[in-house]
């Protein structure tokens, strides 16, 4: 009798490995090991949804998102060179969210709208974006735009996570809202670390959620796409 292996248990046991490896580089203050790792971060998630033979659309906007996220890893990560390489990494999460946001409207079910059945989601949604910004924007300076906009373009996110819970099966909607949940964490301890003021175990916390938005996307794509099989 053959056993079949679940090719995602390798995909999830690099991810985990490389994710860990660039937290490492971060904690014990090894450059090298960050520069390494963090480019690996997005091409090991990209190949995992490659294996897939997917049936569901539009898989190519979670791809196209995966591809900005990666340009903005390495823009981020080379920023201390040039002052604009944070433009850069902030627009290419930028386009990312809008590519996950375009993902999440495809999704279309008859089913109801949580956003529907608990409008109060949406005014927590929009209390922390709005307060979030209240509370950097006497730092904000020329950035303060841009970092509205992108306050936006997340909170968006979030809310359209929320809106497809009951159009997709319970597994892959509990993980997008835990992806888009684990995004606004990490880009508000971003940006509170940036403008607001440098603290403590900034980096680390900010990869860990930044590692784990971007799994719980992924996994959830591989779970709706097992349970159309």
């Amino acid at each position: 009798m053959t056993i079949k292996r679940d090719p995602s248990v390798a995909f999830i046991a690099a991810f985990v490995l490389v994710s860990f490896a660039d937290i490492a580089g971060i904690l014990f203050d090894m450059p090298l090991l960050q520069q390494v790792a963090k480019p690996l971060l997005m091409p090991v998630l990209l190949v995992w949804i490659l294996t897939f033979s997917s049936p569901l659309p539009h898989k190519r906007l979670l791809i196209c998102g995966l591809l900005f996220s990666w340009l903005g890893d390495i823009a981020l990560m080379l920023e201390k060179y040039h002052a604009l390489l944070f433009i850069a990494g902030l627009l290419c999460f930028l386009i990312t969210h809008a590519f996950c946001i375009s993902y999440f409207f495809k999704q279309r079910s008859p089913a109801p709208s949580l956003l529907k059945k608990y409008p109060l989601l949406v005014l927590i949604v929009l209390a922390y974006g709005t307060g979030l910004v209240l509370f950097l924007l006497p730092k904000l300076g020329d950035l303060t735009i841009p970092v509205i906009v992108y306050a936006t373009l997340i909170c968006t996110m979030l809310l359209c996570s929320l809106h497809i819970f009951y159009k997709v099966n319970r597994a892959s909607a509990i993980l997008y809202v835990c992806g888009a949940v684990f995004f606004v964490l990490s880009d508000s301890l971003l940006a509170i670390n940036k403008f607001y003021q440098p603290f403590a175990g900034a980096g680390v916390g900010i990869m860990l959620t930044y590692c784990a938005a971007q799994f719980c996307i992924v996994k959830a794509f591989t779970v709706q796409r097992l349970s159309t099989s």
